[in-house]
């Protein structure tokens, strides 16, 4: 076992995982990412994004390789320190908006906050702030299925931003949202993150998207590479995202 650098608030060496049909999932990825620091995982769409951010969060175990948190061995970790430490430190965006739909849009910000054991009061003040910052606050009483698309996603991004998380792990974060909406929210997430110093991992197929971070990281069919050159988000099938990339390994 590999202690890693002091300077890195999450550390990965040699992952590997497989699917359940036994397909290679990651092979040998290794990666860190510094506090404060927004990084961008990028590749076309099967290249594993998806999977080193289910690795990296506890999500799921790895089958090789090594994970640290602040110097704590993620990988190691039994399921339930795994959840507790998603729960506590780690915050998560999917690609699709999945709110509660028996409670209103303040209540699903502020679950988090609640859940941590945090009074409804300041939650709530806390959730309120997070959605008029996304332009959501306008909805606050109302419920998941009275919004749009695009407005569960913009809640669902001030949850998972309202407990301050450590890290941040964001699944092609606006995939929902129209381009014209995308770099706002997109400037908000980034600029939040970094005046509370969040560490952000960042998965897109969108090259404008993985310009607002301050590094980027490749994959192609679960591996790292130097550089791929990424297409526009809109309309590109996985094998024309293919097609479009550029290596060197």
């Amino acid at each position: 076992m590999v202690a890693p650098p002091d300077n890195d608030v999450l550390w990965a060496r040699a992952l590997h995982f497989r699917h359940n049909d036994g397909s290679p999932g990651l092979s040998g990825v290794s990666l860190g990412v510094g506090e404060g620091e927004i990084l961008a995982v990028g590749g076309p769409r099967g290249s594993g994004k998806t999977t080193l951010l289910r690795c990296l969060s506890g999500l799921v175990p790895v089958a090789g390789g090594e994970i640290w948190f602040n110097s704590v061995p993620v990988h190691t970790m039994r399921t339930a320190a795994r959840e507790r430490l998603r729960r506590e430190r780690f915050g998560w965006i999917d690609p699709a908006p999945v709110l509660v739909p028996e409670l209103n849009v303040w209540e699903n910000a502020a679950l988090p906050l609640m859940l941590r054991g945090i009074a409804r009061r300041p939650a709530r003040a806390t959730a309120l702030e997070w959605l008029e910052r996304l332009d959501v606050g306008d909805k606050a009483r109302k419920h998941p299925g009275d919004l749009v698309h695009a407005e569960r996603q913009r809640v669902c991004i001030a949850r998972a931003l309202a407990p301050a998380p450590s890290v941040l792990f964001a699944d092609e974060p606006t995939a929902p949202l129209h381009r014209a909406d995308r770099r706002h929210v997109l400037r908000t997430l980034t600029t939040a993150a970094r005046s509370h110093g969040i560490t952000v991992l960042l998965a897109t197929t969108d090259a404008d998207t993985a310009a607002l971070a301050d590094r980027t990281v490749s994959l192609l069919d679960g591996r790292r590479v130097r550089t791929v050159h990424l297409p526009p988000v809109s309309g590109t099938t996985e094998t024309e995202g293919r097609a479009a990339c550029s290596l060197s390994v």
